[in-house]
C-alpha cells in the first residue's frame, strides 16, 4: 500500500498537469508585414479552445471585429451584437467576432481569464466568435491604427486584413448606417 500511494499521487498530479496544459492558451502571435494601417496576422483561441490565426482564418470575405480591452467593453459589445446577426443574416460573406485584446501574460493568467469567459458565455455561437488575442496590445493597436484602450473600436476587415471602416462606442442607428454604406461599397 505503501508504494502504490506515491504512484497514485504521482499519476493524479500528471493529469492534472496535462489538462491544465491542454486548456491554457497559448500566447498570441503578432506579425506586423507593412507599415501602412492594417489588420495584422494575428493568431487566439476562442472559447472551444480552437486557434485561429487572423487574417487567414476570417470566414467572411469581410468581418465585423469587435475589439474590446477591458472587461466592461462586452456591455458596449452587446450592443451592436444583435445588429451584427442582422447583417450576416442579410449579407452572404459577413461574418462577426468579437476579439478582447489583452497584454502578454503568464499562462495560468491566460487560462484564469478564458476559462472565466467561457463559463460566463453558454452561447455556442459566442464562444465560437470569441478569440482572445494575448499580445504586444502597442504594437496591435499601432498597426490597426486604433489610439486608445478606452473604447470598444469597431472594425470591418476583408481576407487580406484591409481595415474598410472603423467606428468605435455603443451601437447607433447612425454607425449601423455607416457600416451598411461601407459593406455594400467593398461589396461592388
Amino acid at each position: 500500500m505503501r508504494i502504490r500511494t506515491p504512484l497514485l499521487i504521482g499519476a493524479a498530479l500528471a493529469g492534472v498537469a496535462a489538462l491544465g496544459y491542454a486548456i491554457v492558451p497559448k500566447a498570441s502571435r503578432l506579425s506586423i508585414n507593412s507599415p501602412d494601417i492594417h489588420f495584422p496576422t494575428v493568431s487566439g483561441q476562442n472559447l472551444d479552445r480552437q486557434e485561429f490565426e487572423f487574417p487567414r482564418d476570417f470566414a467572411g470575405d469581410l468581418n465585423i471585429l469587435f475589439v474590446p480591452f477591458q472587461q466592461r467593453h462586452q456591455l458596449v459589445v452587446n450592443t451592436w451584437v444583435p445588429f451584427a446577426q442582422d447583417v450576416e443574416a442579410a449579407y452572404p460573406g459577413v461574418v462577426y467576432y468579437e476579439l478582447p485584446t489583452i497584454d502578454e501574460m503568464p499562462g495560468l493568467s491566460r487560462m484564469f481569464i478564458n476559462e472565466g469567459m467561457r463559463a460566463g458565455i453558454p452561447d455556442q455561437t459566442s464562444r465560437e466568435r470569441t478569440i482572445t488575442l494575448y499580445l504586444n496590445t502597442a504594437e496591435f493597436m499601432r498597426a490597426t491604427d486604433i489610439p486608445d484602450k478606452q473604447n470598444v473600436h469597431i472594425l470591418l476587415v476583408d481576407r487580406d486584413g484591409i481595415i474598410r471602416w472603423r467606428g468605435t462606442g455603443d451601437y447607433s442607428p447612425q454607425s449601423g448606417e455607416a457600416m451598411l454604406a461601407a459593406i455594400d461599397a467593398a461589396s461592388r
